[in-house]
């Protein structure tokens, strides 16, 4: 009762004596900054438009990061790159004391989403190739956009406070902010605002709906032998890797209903004719906390070592590439995000915007209800979470203050880590949302500057509510390091082919013109766009 009841003075100071004596100050300042970031619309929308020609998967996002750097750089911000051992990772910082608001999103793509934007079926630029089928192209231009226009303001106001942007690296493999938190990024912060794209706009606070995870490389050391003149010389790893598989999935049934797991053979062998002597299976254990993430993950190592003893291999040691804590928000950061959601308000959507979302809601077989025309409400804890998706931002919000920002920047009811989700990610869709989020990301920063009671009932609940019984304890162990060669093969076969549609600038006004694509274009007037037989899925 004490810990609420310190949250609860705290949150009654949420009115600070500033904004007490000055009602109109802040007002002026949010009004002025969300007018500027209107005049940026077109270097917002530009910015888009080039992230997403890039296309980048986690750990290979060089493109992605030397433009970003580049730009923050020109514009005042202090950049370390190479953060934490991901080239790719680095912390963009500008001002000075306290207090200190760091600015996150993701910027990494999905595998095999390469996609003409504005084209309503499945239209890979380079087919086979990843590309933005999440929209992490736009997070990092909503947080830039913002902070460009705080930055002004705070340098007429001489308001002191420091801004620091950062990357979610290699999020789809949820790799990278464990060891940023590990390596201390988040140390000296005060509050954590992350930028993700959505469908409307939205935050929540409290247990979000999901899980956190462990993901996990087992690999078998076998024997290799002819496959037909002695098999029985050989030590298959590959049947170990699948024995494995078996004996998960027959566990399954005795597992809590709350878990998600799934795997893929990373590594089967060479060709059929030699008995593999090297394999690998990547595992996802998904579970609502820590404790039950570790007992799933021990069910994982167990089952793994007996399909090593039943095939004469080796288990080597494990290899753990990512996890993720399960998502908790901060209230009063969540509380004051949805209220300068609420001014802001959703896009204007054209009739061109609606067309192209209800076409590609129909391509993918989904309800045709179009683009979002109400705004949703402040989300509270999950209620009866049974499992779902996981997000490594939950690492950062279990160490610092964090509240997340969805903004809406894509279609609804898509599938998610897919080709279709690119279509919207480089059309007015994602420029008109991409600049309506970073409205609501500059005006919290600004009530993070002047509302000082903000930050101290953040704080309180912080550390009285959410980290009361609770205490971040990393899921990485201390001889794991980032697995920053994944993906290199991929990004190696696809780049140069990739290269030839980065979109320039200097010479488009926007990405859809480069590629001479209307918009919107449909299925009826797409022609030889629409990829067909094997290519379509």
């Amino acid at each position: 009762m004490m810990c609420i009841a310190r949250y609860l003075l705290a949150a009654a100071m949420f009115v600070t004596p500033l904004a007490a004596q000055q009602p109109d100050r802040l007002t002026a300042l949010k009004q002025e900054a969300a007018t500027d970031i209107e005049h940026r619309a077109v270097f917002s929308q530009q910015l888009v438009d080039q992230l997403f020609s890039y296309g980048e998967l986690g750990f290979q996002e060089t493109e992605t990061s030397k433009t970003l750097v580049a730009l923050l750089r020109k514009n005042g911000f202090t950049v370390e790159e190479g953060v934490a051992g991901m080239p790719t990772a680095w912390v963009a910082s500008w001002g000075s004391g306290k207090p200190v608001i760091m600015l996150g999103s993701d910027i990494d793509g999905i595998p095999r989403a390469s996609q003409r934007p504005g084209v309503a079926c499945h239209s890979p630029l380079v087919a086979g190739a990843p590309g933005h089928g999440e929209g992490h192209n736009s997070g990092q231009v909503v947080n830039i956009t913002a902070a460009l226009a705080v930055k002004k303001l705070m340098e007429r106001e001489h308001l002191s406070g420091t801004i620091k942007l950062w990357p979610g690296v290699a999020e789809e493999l949820l790799a990278g902010k464990p060891f940023l938190v590990r390596a201390g990024v988040f140390r000296d912060a005060d509050a954590v605002i992350f930028s993700h794209v959505g469908d409307n706009f939205g935050t929540s606070w409290g247990e979000a709906y999901g899980t956190g995870l462990v993901s996990v490389l087992y690999s078998f050391r076998g024997r290799a032998a002819h496959a037909a003149g002695a098999p029985w010389a050989g030590r298959s790893a590959l049947d170990a890797a699948e024995l494995m598989d078996i004996g998960w999935n027959f566990r399954r049934e005795h597992l809590r209903l709350s878990q998600r797991s799934h795997s893929v053979i990373r590594d089967g062998g060479d060709q059929p004719n030699v008995v593999p002597s090297f394999a690998t299976t990547w595992y996802y254990f998904r579970e609502l906390d820590y404790a039950h993430i570790k007992s799933l993950w021990a069910v994982g190592d167990t089952i793994a070592t007996a399909a090593a003893l039943m095939t004469g291999t080796t288990l080597l040691p494990s290899r753990i590439v990512g996890s993720a804590w399960p998502r908790y928000f901060d209230r009063p950061l969540a509380e004051a995000v949805q209220i300068n959601i609420d001014k802001v308000g959703l896009p204007q959507w054209s009739d061109a915007d609606q067309r192209l979302a209800r076409a590609v809601q129909h391509e993918v077989q989904a309800d045709t209800t179009g683009l979002s025309v109400k705004l949703d409400s402040l989300q509270g804890p999950a209620v009866d979470n049974q499992g779902g998706p996981s997000d490594d931002i939950g690492d950062v919000a279990w160490n610092v203050p964090t509240a997340i920002l969805y903004y809406p920047a894509n279609i609804p009811n898509l599938p998610g880590h897919h080709w279709a989700d690119a279509i919207a990610m480089a059309t007015p869709i994602a420029h008109k949302g991409t600049t309506a989020g970073a409205k609501v990301m500059a005006m919290t920063v600004l009530d993070l500057l002047l509302r000082p009671a903000l930050l101290d009932s953040a704080t309180a609940w912080f550390h009285d509510v959410q980290t009361h019984d609770v205490k971040y304890q990393p899921l990485i162990r201390p001889e794991d390091q980032p697995a920053i060669e994944f993906n290199q093969a991929t990004m190696a076969r696809f780049r140069d082919q990739m290269r030839k549609f980065y979109y320039d600038p200097s010479k488009f006004p926007s990405y859809l013109a480069q590629l001479g694509i209307s918009y919107p274009t449909l299925r009826q007037d797409a022609g030889n766009l629409c990829a067909t037989g094997s290519d379509a899925q």
